[in-house]
C-alpha cells in the first residue's frame, strides 16, 4: 500500500512539473512551467522581415503546422548604440545612474525578432477567458526589448489579488529597420514599419490568446515612453477605429506627440544611403534591403540618438506617413480619430531630467533659444520661441525648474534645471495635458502624476523611474491590474486605498505617487498651466 502511495505521488509531482503545451493551429506548443505560472516564449507571429522582406511591411505568418519549443525569449532586434559623454564636472552620484547607458547588450539580435511572449496563471485554460495585458516596450524606438521587464511580478500580482491576467509582450522593428523616413519611404508606403509590426502582433493576440487562457475580447494595450507613443499612434489610427483588437490603453510617460511629415526625416536618410553605397542606386530602398548588416548598422549608429546632443529630436521616431499616421497626431486628436476606450496616461514630475545631461554647455538664454530653433523648431520665428521660454525662469530657486520644487538644489549648470523643465514640457508633459483635456469629456480617462524618488540628485522623478513600481509588485501594477480587469482602477479597493476618480475638465484629477507617510493624494492637473498651453501651441503650430 505503502509503494502504492509513493507511486501516486511520484505521478502527480511529474504531472505538476510536466511542461505545459498549447495547440496554435496544426501545432502543439511546448512552454515552460514557472511555479503558479507558464510561459511561451518567443512565438514568431508573422514572417521573419529579412532578405527580400526588410523594410517591407510585416508579412502575416501562415497556419503553424509543425510542432516547436518556446521556452525562451527570441532574439531581441536590432539594437542603435547609445552614446552618452559626460563632462568631467558632473558628479560621481549621476555617472553611476547612467553607468549602463552605452554598454552593449549582452542578448542576442538579429533581424529575425518580430516574436511575442505569453505569461498566464498555470491553470489558465481555453475557458478562463481571462484579460489580456499586451505590453509595448519603450527606447526611444530605437532599442528595448521584452525581456527588460518582467512580467511574471505582474501576473503573480494579479493572481495574488484574485484577478488574474495574461501577459503578452512583443517585439517590433526599432531604428532603420522600424522607422525609417524620407520622400522614398513614403512613396512607397513603407514608413512607421514598427507600429505595423505592433498592429499585426495584436491581430496575432486576437487570433490566438484563448488557447493561453486570455479573452481576445478583454485586451487592455499599455506601453511606456516610446511604447506609450506606440499606444498613442494606435488609438488615432484608422480613423479611430481600432478594429476591435483592444478595449482599453494605459499610456506611461507618452501621448499622442506633435510630429511632422515623414519627409523631415530626409537628411538622415540621404546620409544612411550615402554611408551604405546606395546613393547611385536607381532605388535605394531596394538597396538597402540588400545592404550588409553590418554597413546599415555602421550607418544608423553614426546618427543621433537619444543621448547624443539633439537628445529627443531622434533620427528615428514615428512620423506622418500617410498611412498610418494620415497627419500630426494631434491634429488627429483634434478631429476626433481616437478610439473610443477606456484610458489611462500619466506622467512622472521630473520627466526631462534625463535627457538634459547632453547640452550642459549651454548657459545662456541665447544659447537656450538656439538650441531648441535648431533641433525642435527650426520652422518656427526665435521671437515666438523667447516668447514662450520667458515662463522658464532661470532662476535655480524657482519651482519652476527640473527636478521641480527642490530649491536651489540640482542646479548643475545655470540653464539645467530650466532645459529639463522645457524638455518635459515639451515631449511629455504638453502631449499629456494636451490629450486628457481633448478626451476626457469624450470617453472615460484617468491620469496619474508619478512624483517618488525626488531625492534622486539632478534626476529627481526621472523618466521611467515608475517601472519599478509597475513590474515591481508596486501600487501602480495593482491599479493597471484592476484597470485590465475592470475597466475602472479603483475597482476591489480596501479600506486603506485612495480612490481613483476619473479626470474630466471640470474636475482634471490626478492619483499622485508620493514619498513619505502619505503614499497616495489626489491632486489637480493645475501646475505651470501658462507654459505648458505655450509649449503645446507652439509645437502644434511647428511640429518636428
Amino acid at each position: 500500500m505503502l509503494a502504492s502511495f509513493v507511486f501516486l505521488v511520484l505521478q502527480l509531482t511529474a504531472s505538476s512539473l510536466a511542461a505545459p503545451t498549447v495547440q496554435l493551429d496544426h501545432a502543439t506548443v511546448t512552454g515552460v512551467a514557472n511555479g503558479p505560472l507558464k510561459k511561451f516564449l518567443g512565438i514568431p507571429y508573422v514572417l521573419p522581415p529579412i532578405g527580400p522582406l526588410r523594410l517591407r511591411l510585416p508579412q502575416p505568418i501562415p497556419p503553424y503546422n509543425q510542432n516547436f519549443v518556446a521556452t525562451e525569449y527570441g532574439p531581441i532586434c536590432p539594437q542603435m548604440e547609445q552614446k552618452l559623454v559626460l563632462p568631467d564636472f558632473v558628479p560621481d552620484i549621476v555617472r553611476e545612474e547612467f553607468a549602463g547607458i552605452g554598454a552593449p547588450i549582452a542578448l542576442p539580435q538579429s533581424e529575425d525578432c518580430l516574436t511575442v511572449n505569453v505569461i498566464a496563471p498555470a491553470n489558465a485554460t481555453i475557458h478562463s477567458k481571462l484579460p489580456v495585458l499586451v505590453w509595448i516596450y519603450g527606447g526611444g524606438f530605437e532599442i528595448g526589448y521584452p525581456s527588460s521587464t518582467d512580467g511574471s511580478v505582474l501576473v503573480n500580482q494579479s493572481i495574488a489579488l484574485g484577478s488574474p491576467v495574461v501577459y503578452v509582450s512583443l517585439n517590433y522593428r526599432l531604428n532603420v529597420f522600424g522607422f525609417l523616413a524620407s520622400k522614398e519611404v513614403k512613396k512607397a508606403g513603407l514608413g512607421n514599419l514598427g507600429l505595423h509590426d505592433q498592429r499585426q502582433a495584436l491581430r496575432w493576440v486576437q487570433r490566438y490568446i484563448t488557447q493561453f487562457g486570455g479573452d481576445p475580447a478583454k485586451v487592455t494595450l499599455w506601453g511606456e515612453s516610446a511604447g506609450a507613443i506606440s499606444t498613442a499612434a494606435h488609438l488615432v489610427t484608422n480613423g479611430g477605429n481600432n478594429e476591435g483588437l483592444f478595449r482599453a490603453a494605459i499610456m506611461d510617460s507618452g501621448a499622442p506627440p506633435y510630429v511632422g511629415d515623414i519627409t523631415h526625416g530626409q537628411p538622415s536618410y540621404d546620409f544612411i544611403v550615402a554611408q551604405t553605397g546606395c546613393s547611385g542606386a536607381h532605388d535605394t530602398l531596394e538597396c538597402l534591403r540588400e545592404a550588409p548588416f553590418e554597413s546599415l548598422m555602421r550607418a544608423t549608429n553614426s546618427t543621433p540618438n537619444m543621448f547624443s546632443y539633439q537628445a529627443l529630436a531622434e533620427t528615428f521616431i514615428i512620423r506622418v506617413d500617410g498611412v498610418f499616421l494620415t497627419d500630426n497626431p494631434q491634429q488627429l486628436v483634434k478631429r476626433g480619430s481616437v478610439a473610443k476606450v477606456p484610458f489611462i496616461n500619466g506622467v512622472n514630475d521630473d520627466e526631462g531630467t534625463l535627457f538634459s545631461f547632453t547640452a550642459l554647455n549651454i548657459s545662456t538664454t541665447a544659447d537656450l533659444v538656439t538650441y531648441w530653433q535648431t533641433y525642435y523648431l527650426p520652422r518656427a520665428p526665435r521671437a515666438e520661441i523667447e516668447a514662450v521660454f520667458e515662463l522658464y525662469p532661470a532662476d535655480p530657486v524657482s519651482p519652476a525648474g527640473s527636478p521641480f520644487d527642490t530649491g536651489a538644489e540640482n542646479a548643475l549648470t545655470p540653464q539645467f534645471k530650466r532645459f529639463a523643465a522645457i524638455m518635459g514640457d515639451l515631449v511629455f508633459q504638453g502631449p499629456h495635458r494636451f490629450f486628457m483635456q481633448e478626451r476626457a469629456d469624450k470617453q472615460e480617462a484617468w491620469a496619474y502624476l508619478y512624483k517618488r524618488g525626488k531625492t534622486t540628485p539632478y534626476l529627481g522623478t526621472f523618466h521611467s523611474s515608475e517601472l519599478a513600481n509597475a513590474y515591481g509588485g508596486g501600487d501602480l501594477g495593482e491599479h493597471f491590474i484592476r484597470f485590465a480587469a475592470t475597466l475602472n482602477p479603483s475597482s476591489n479597493t480596501n479600506d486603506t486605498d485612495v480612490a481613483w476618480p476619473r479626470y474630466t475638465n471640470e474636475s482634471p484629477n490626478l492619483l499622485t505617487f508620493l514619498d513619505g507617510d502619505v503614499p497616495l493624494a489626489i491632486t489637480r492637473d493645475d501646475y505651470r498651466v501658462e507654459a505648458i498651453r505655450a509649449v503645446t501651441e507652439l509645437m502644434l503650430k511647428y511640429p518636428y
